[in-house]
């Protein structure tokens, strides 16, 4: 589904990924951890032709991504923190998407139903709580059906309620042959639904292993302890 190749990116003098390989199924959720400053972040800006790598390939299902832009319909984003027009209505905002993707053959309205954002449409997004927000990111992430999906923490700030909707999302989506890539910080979340994790340290990547073979590999019953002591060992 996706491969990255030898991936390099500097700013300045900062390396901030350092021959990065590793290769992500389709009908799995990853999870991507790692401390702050990693390369996280810039390794996903990279598969979304946000950053330009220096070095190094992605491709997906077998083509080059760099420089081209036709696969990006192909991939839902929710960032960290998602950032709107504070004077546009909910309602403007899902329609300036929609306006933006009118070539879109699906649409999957289930989290704008799901998140009740219907009954807030005229709320403007700069009066919103830092969770409705997230509930618009969410639901604007799946609008489209996409075959990839790359969630930024997606369950902070939302309520438990709203996180456990999320989270089913999360399973149904990968059901139907989704990859879906999350970073998070919150072990038991990524023990309820991802397959697979891929630790970025220093630019460089840790580990990549599916959960059980991490916990078998460390004898840990706890995804947390197993994750600790993979990252303090030396390579």
């Amino acid at each position: 589904m996706i491969t990255i190749e030898n991936l390099h990116k500097s700013y300045g003098k900062l390396s901030v990924l350092k021959d990065v390989s590793v290769h992500f199924e389709a009908g799995r959720v990853i999870s991507v951890i790692g401390p702050n400053g990693s390369g996280k972040t810039t390794m996903s800006k990279c598969i979304l032709g946000m950053v330009l790598p220096d070095g190094g390939d992605i491709k997906m299902n077998g083509q080059s991504i760099l420089k081209q832009y036709a696969y990006r319909s192909q991939i839902g984003y929710m960032p960290q923190i998602g950032r709107y027009p504070e004077n546009m209505k909910i309602r403007q905002v899902i329609s300036m998407i929609r306006d933006i993707r009118k070539d879109a053959q699906q649409i999957d309205e289930e989290l704008i139903g799901l998140y009740g954002l219907p009954e807030m449409y005229d709320k403007r997004m700069g009066s919103l709580s830092g969770g409705t927000k997230q509930k618009v990111s969410a639901a604007l992430a799946f609008l489209f059906n996409p075959q990839v999906l790359i969630l930024d923490e997606p369950t902070a700030g939302l309520d438990p309620v709203s996180a456990e909707i999320l989270k089913a999302k999360i399973l149904k989506e990968k059901k139907k042959g989704k990859l879906i890539l999350i970073t998070s910080h919150i072990m038991s979340e990524i023990e309820e639904v991802a397959d697979e994790v891929m630790c970025l340290m220093d630019g460089q990547l840790k580990f990549h292993q599916t959960i059980s073979a991490l916990k078998a590999h460390t004898q840990e019953e706890r995804l947390s302890r197993a994750i600790a002591k993979m990252m303090n060992q030396e390579d």
